[in-house]
């Protein structure tokens, strides 16, 4: 059985960790340099950290927290925001980051996915979905819309077809990320995560709604997803990572535990 991950997201805003819910409502909440250190020596996998106005404010990417970050954990970490061409990824991935979000501007210049992929790998250039649940449609097959630019612009892209799409470009990585859950500790959308994980061959990590260990389950297994993001449930103190992993494995999911 592959071994399913456990990745935190940090949402940076002026260098600050910060939590919205469903993309509105942001408050900061603590150093995001601290609380990557702590999940690090709590057992984390991975890290992801997005820059959540880099778009919409039209800055370029955050190297400075990055260079701090890399200085501080051991463990895989991607980041998002900002990120405008092939310069900038190499930039990031000179400051320490493994992998690579492209989310908004991807959208807007399909082309940077595979400009990206040649360039620092697949296994590297992650594609980032904010996603918009609608009623089934001829523009929208799958029920729901690509949004951008922190959830502030939609976009009249099918999600499904986006995914299919950023596949065939080179992601290595999809995150699927629902608006409508996001924030909310209420579950995962898992009919969302199931349909996309059964349409690709990539990993798809499903992220927004997790409030609970039985909502992590949940989509590691109805929701067929090979990672899950937490935030609000490890940011607020409500779980430990380790209580997380140790939940999940006594359950018979097959996850890495340090010791």
């Amino acid at each position: 059985m592959l071994t399913k991950r456990i990745i935190a997201c940090l949402d940076v805003r002026a260098g600050k960790l910060a939590k919205s819910v469903k993309f509105v409502d942001t408050k900061d909440i603590g150093d995001p340099i601290k609380a990557a250190r702590e999940y690090y020596e709590d057992g984390l996998d991975e890290l992801v950290f997005y820059d959540i106005t880099a778009s919409s404010d039209e800055r370029g990417i955050m190297l400075n927290v990055v260079e701090k970050v890399a200085a501080q954990i051991y463990i895989p970490f991607s980041v998002g925001g900002g990120i405008r061409n092939v310069e900038d990824a190499n930039k990031l991935l000179g400051a320490g980051a493994e992998k690579i979000n492209v989310n908004s501007a991807a959208v807007q210049r399909p082309e940077l996915i595979s400009e990206c992929a040649l360039a620092i790998g697949s296994q590297n250039t992650v594609l980032s979905m904010d996603i918009l649940k609608l009623k089934e449609s001829r523009e929208f097959p799958s029920g729901y819309e690509i949004v951008i630019d922190g959830g502030r612009k939609r976009t009249s892209i099918d999600a499904l077809e986006w995914a299919l799409r950023g596949e065939e470009l080179g992601a290595g990585e999809l995150v699927i990320n629902s608006i409508d859950a996001d924030g909310t500790r209420n579950g995962y959308e898992i009919a969302l995560t199931r349909m996309i994980a059964e349409a690709v061959s990539i990993p798809v990590i499903a992220s927004g709604g997790a409030g609970k260990p039985e909502h992590i389950f949940e989509v590691l297994t109805a929701g067929k997803a090979d990672a899950a993001l937490v935030a609000s449930m490890v940011h607020y103190g409500d779980y430990s990572v380790r209580e997380l992993k140790e939940w999940l494995q006594s359950r018979g999911i097959n996850v890495r535990l340090r010791y």
